[in-house]
């Protein structure tokens, strides 16, 4: 199934989580999202290559229940080379070379927690364990970052994190850079918790991503909340997806 027929295929094909659908079916039946799939359609027929796969579009709300979510880290778009993205913010396919700024994450987590930096990209374990790795932008051409923002997407991802703002308490949202944070603006600091920092891109770690310990700070205030912490401990290796 490609990225434009998984867009708004009936809701029974779609692959995110029947706890999401309940929440989100609406978007899918909304004019922008008539707009989006249009927009997808007409790059395709251009010849266009778009990232990730119809099939992990919604990997992140597919891989993470709604009443599981204890963090949510939010990202911009996905990696836009072959092979880089499958539908998890940060994340790459197991196979494919760690990205910079996954890179730079892994050293905060090593200094934070003394996490064990593997030699993959692959965080779904986060994504199982209640993690939702989210991008504003879902879709991208091939080597050009950014080239799908404005076109619809930003508003379902806003609508994820309104639900999740109104009808969850205690959650943990991490915004890295101002990008993040400007969207996280909706966000109720007194029903969860925001924590914020510059980016983990090579161009700003060292401005202050680089001991911001959001990953120790994420699971105290979880276990204050009676909830339980998050094993940001990935393994060596992982299987292909």
């Amino acid at each position: 199934m490609t990225a434009t027929d998984n867009l708004l295929a009936p809701h029974r094909e779609l692959r995110l989580a029947d706890s999401w659908k309940q929440h989100l079916l609406g978007e899918f039946a909304a004019d922008y999202m008539a707009s989006l799939r249009q927009f997808l359609l007409q790059e395709k027929a251009r010849g266009k290559r778009i990232f990730p796969a119809g099939k992990v579009i919604f990997n992140a709300l597919d891989s993470t229940e709604f009443d599981a979510v204890k963090i949510v880290i939010l990202g911009q778009d996905p990696y836009h080379g072959p092979g880089q993205a499958h539908g998890l913010c940060f994340s790459v396919e197991p196979g494919v070379a760690v990205p910079p700024s996954l890179l730079n994450i892994y050293k905060e987590l090593h200094g934070d927690t003394g996490f064990n930096i593997p030699a993959h990209g692959c965080l779904k374990q986060w994504a199982e364990q209640g993690v939702l790795l989210l991008n504003s932008v879902l879709t991208v051409e091939a080597g050009r970052a950014a080239s799908h923002q404005g076109m619809g997407w930003e508003q379902f991802t806003d609508k994820i994190i309104d639900v999740l703002n109104r009808e969850k308490q205690g959650v943990v949202f991490i915004l890295w850079g101002a990008y993040a944070q400007k969207k996280g603006a909706m966000i109720d600091r007194q029903r969860h918790l925001v924590l914020q920092s510059p980016h983990p891109s090579p161009l700003s770690a060292s401005r202050g991503f680089f001991g911001n310990k959001h990953f120790s700070r994420a699971n105290e205030y979880l276990l204050s909340h009676g909830r339980n912490a998050v094993d940001w401990q990935l393994p060596t290796t992982v299987d292909a997806t």
